[in-house]
């Protein structure tokens, strides 16, 4: 790509990462840090984007007309009029390291360290290590979103990756495991094989609304004669209909789902109702174009989650004063809330105002997300190994469930079990897992799958960074320019750590991406490393700078007036409350509902 920035751009960007490097922003002065933050964001924007597109389309000249397609579409497509076919669904996933660095791993690099022995030695968890300044909703919002946002195809027919076990490993399955590859899109043979991504690659409530023509007519209500109506349908446990759930595939993120993903999406299926009501009220005329009426309910519900990601979730899970500042200023700018509700966008910077309703900026490169975006985004330390049931009522526990009972097999009938409520405020009591070694999850790492092979879901996080060319943790940090670590006790200030790290890897530079990580440092406030928060300083404000729906078409002529209000008045707290109200003593006592819950 070529950087587009004024040479005085460049210089201060060049300064804040020098600032960075030699000082860290996460000990500078809030202002002062702020602004070391700008600078890198616009580094990586002209420096870690790559296209991975071997034959890129041409742009339309002229773009498609935006009154033509002013709804998301079911595959992602037409979101970006000059280049239709941009993060719709099967588009591959583009990287934030060179191409030339993106080769995957074969033979004895591939295989060394063992993954399993990864799992078992650094990754298995030896105690329960909570994050208690978070609550398990924030563990079921991530994955709720990532859910929208990435997954990989596989191919259980192709030859499966063997990873051999231990004669002494505990391993009750077969030897050796047997894992499905990522198939690779056709590509030249002299560059790094690309990968498709099955959901679409815009902020689009995918998750709930789903991938395909066929699913997405399958969860809408119909009249008495037969009529598609706007609203969403719902089986009793408020979930989407059997009828609709049979539609999606048994191997892939149905496979993947829990309790925490169920209760996202019932609160946020119910939400599109509320929002269908709302708009129909502000419009009655609507009620005679229910495809209309879906269509901007949709695009009201997927920005709420846009919002709520950025200045509630976020915030959260990286504390630090300056971050909490940042998320806000993505979306309201350094202005603030009060300052641009009241007197609008006076200007188309982004800085200032924040992004949601600026020009759309791809920054050179057509919009997808990365293979280092899915690597840093591997969270599954975060879920704990049981749920205490509680009742709102009395704050009491009421039973006790193993994660291994709340998975995809038991949704529905935990769903059943008990009052969204009482399940909420028990999601609100609960602390998830901190994101670090010795804390994955046993029911994650002896997982059935759909197949009725067993998987240990950490052997495969590590396997599949290996498969799929994301660069190894020092070389990862190479790209992003910051420093590689050392020796292992550079990496990790906890000594017992660095031994054991030394035990398994030969060498500093062999560590893995996730494992390194996980043993990071974490500046004051964070749930995860700072090496992660320089992928998401870059992606997650080019989610919403990339995509039209939330920036040139974010207007009231696409939303409503009504749709625009129902974002800008809306939070997490509100949208909890409004299906909930019997959780108002509660959420009136904390400043997130992402933090922790008090008793009843």
């Amino acid at each position: 790509m070529v950087d587009q920035r004024s040479t005085v751009e460049r210089v201060l960007a060049v300064t804040a990462e020098t600032v960075d490097r030699v000082v860290g922003w996460s000990h500078l002065p809030k202002p002062l840090a702020l602004a070391v933050l700008v600078g890198i964001r616009s580094q990586l924007r002209a420096l870690n984007l790559v296209d991975t597109d071997p034959d890129p389309v041409p742009p339309l000249d002229p773009p498609l007309k935006a009154s033509d397609h002013c709804k998301r579409t079911i595959d992602g497509r037409f979101d970006n009029l000059a280049q239709p076919d941009m993060g719709s669904v099967g588009a591959r996933f583009g990287r934030n390291v060179p191409l030339e660095a993106t080769w995957p791993e074969r033979g004895a690099r591939f295989h060394e360290p063992s993954p399993r022995v990864v799992s078992e030695k650094l990754l298995a968890r030896t105690e329960f290590q909570p994050a208690d300044t978070l609550n398990l909703l924030a563990a079921a919002w991530i994955q709720f979103q990532v859910h929208d946002w990435v997954s990989h195809l596989t191919s259980p027919d192709s030859e499966p990756w063997l990873i051999d076990i231990d004669a002494d490993d505990q391993w009750p399955h077969s030897r050796p495991m047997r894992v499905p590859r990522t198939p690779a899109l056709d590509g030249p043979a002299d560059v790094p094989p690309t990968y498709a991504n099955r959901d679409t690659h815009w902020w689009d409530a995918s998750q709930i609304y789903g991938d395909t023509e066929e699913y997405a007519v399958a969860i809408r209500d119909h009249d008495a004669e037969g009529n598609l109506l706007a609203t969403i349908e719902l089986a009793d446990d408020g979930l989407p209909t059997l009828a609709a759930e049979q539609l999606l595939d048994a191997n892939g993120p149905k496979a993947n789902s829990w309790l925490g993903l169920a209760l996202m999406q019932s609160l946020f299926l119910r939400e599109h109702n509320a929002i269908c009501r709302r708009l129909t009220v502000a419009y009655p005329d609507l009620e005679r174009d229910q495809d209309r009426l879906y269509n901007v309910a949709r695009l009201v519900n997927s920005a709420l989650m846009a919002k709520i990601h950025t200045v509630d979730w976020t915030p959260a899970i990286i504390a630090h004063p300056t971050t909490v500042t940042g998320m806000h200023a993505n979306w309201y700018g350094i202005l603030g809330e009060n300052f641009t509700t009241k007197f609008g966008r006076l200007v188309d910077n982004e800085i200032l105002f924040g992004i949601p309703g600026g020009r759309t900026d791809l920054d050179g490169v057509p919009f997808s997300l990365t293979e280092e975006f899915v690597a840093v985004y591997r969270m599954h330390p975060l879920l704990p190994d049981q749920l205490d049931v509680r009742s709102l009522a009395t704050g009491q526990t009421r039973r006790s469930y193993r994660l291994d009972e709340l998975l995809a097999d038991h949704v529905h009938e935990r769903m059943a079990d008990w009052s969204m409520d009482d399940l909420l405020y028990s999601f609100g009591r609960a602390f998830p897992g901190a994101l670090t070694l010795h804390n994955f999850p046993a029911a994650l790492r002896d997982l059935a799958r759909p197949t009725g092979e067993a998987i240990d879901l950490a052997t495969v996080d590590v396997l599949r960074s290996r498969e799929r060319g994301v660069p190894r943790y020092n070389e990862f940090r190479r790209h992003f320019r910051l420093r590689p670590a050392k020796s292992f006790s550079d990496l990790t200030d906890n000594a017992e750590w660095a031994k054991q790290l030394e035990r398994i890897y030969p060498d500093i530079d062999d560590v893995d991406l996730m494992i390194g990580l996980y043993a990071e440092r974490k500046p004051r406030g964070f749930g995860f490393s700072d090496t992660a928060f320089r992928v998401f300083i870059l992606m997650a404000s080019r989610r919403i700078a990339a995509d039209r729906f939330l920036t040139t078409d974010f207007t009231p002529d696409v939303y409503t007036e009504a749709g625009m209000a129902w974002i800008r008045d809306n939070t997490m707290r509100t949208v909890l409350l409004r299906h909930f109200p019997t959780l108002t003593p509660v959420l009136t006592k904390v400043t997130n509902p992402f933090a922790p819950w008090p008793s009843t």
